[in-house]
């Protein structure tokens, strides 16, 4: 389960180093500082961490379950920022509703880095004795500082296509999804299997699935004639 949590851990930096280079160089400063102000304020809580805490944490199915669902949030918010950036790559004139949501999707960072600094914390608070946990915080801050433009302008070097980065980002945070689940579920379930089938429930899905298919099935037929009216209109004139 170590593995497949660092795995985990190393693909989320790898989607955030990723998500910046569609950002401009003063917002990945900005998330560069962020970053580095968290290693300088969260250091008084790792001292009070442990490694039998840590792996408390990983064993304990509640929270694994709440993990699971922050990290679902943070997958489909960085899916649905690689989805509309691909329809803005091959769309041609956009409404301002969706540059905006786009703006906004691609302004929020990823959830999960955050926690990743705070174990990378805990774990450089562990490794190096004989040194102020206060200088070890201050020195992963600057290192994070130095290191996130610097990856950023190397992400770019090495992968110039705007549309290859955004593949490899919409990838990475699938595989995210899929590790996830295996590193939070941990062989545990959180609904009890059932054999018998509640006949009025499925019932009740068919049918409300059948009247939604039907109710778009009209309004596309509507849209269509709308459209082919006014192209007609058009025409004509």
């Amino acid at each position: 389960m170590e593995i497949v949590v660092m795995t985990l851990m190393v693909v989320v930096c790898f989607s955030y180093i990723l998500k910046q280079t569609y950002r401009k160089w003063s917002a990945v400063f900005f998330s560069a500082t962020v970053a580095a102000l968290f290693c300088v304020l969260a250091w008084p809580y790792a001292i009070e961490q442990s490694k039998t805490q840590i792996a408390d944490w990983l064993s304990d199915p509640a929270l694994m379950r709440d993990t699971a669902v922050v990290l679902s949030v943070d997958v489909f918010l960085q899916l649905a920022f690689c989805m509309l950036a691909a329809h803005m790559m091959t769309s041609g004139r956009l409404k301002n509703r969706m540059v905006m949501t786009y703006k906004v999707l691609r302004f929020i960072p990823s959830i999960l880095f955050y926690p990743v600094l705070f174990s990378g914390l805990v774990v450089l608070m562990f490794s190096f004795h004989g040194i102020g946990f206060k200088t070890l915080a201050w020195c992963m801050a600057g290192a994070v500082f130095i290191l996130i433009p610097g990856l950023t302008w190397l992400m770019k070097v090495l992968l110039p296509e705007k549309d290859l980065r955004l593949e490899l980002l919409f990838l990475c945070n699938i595989f995210i999804l899929f590790m996830g689940v295996i590193a939070t579920v941990n062989g545990q379930t959180a609904v009890v299997g059932n054999n018998e089938v509640d006949w009025g429930a499925f019932l009740g899905f068919t049918a409300l699935l059948l009247v939604g298919a039907l109710t778009g099935m009209l309004l596309w037929r509507a849209r269509q004639r709308r459209l082919r009216r006014k192209s007609e209109l058009e025409v004509k004139q």
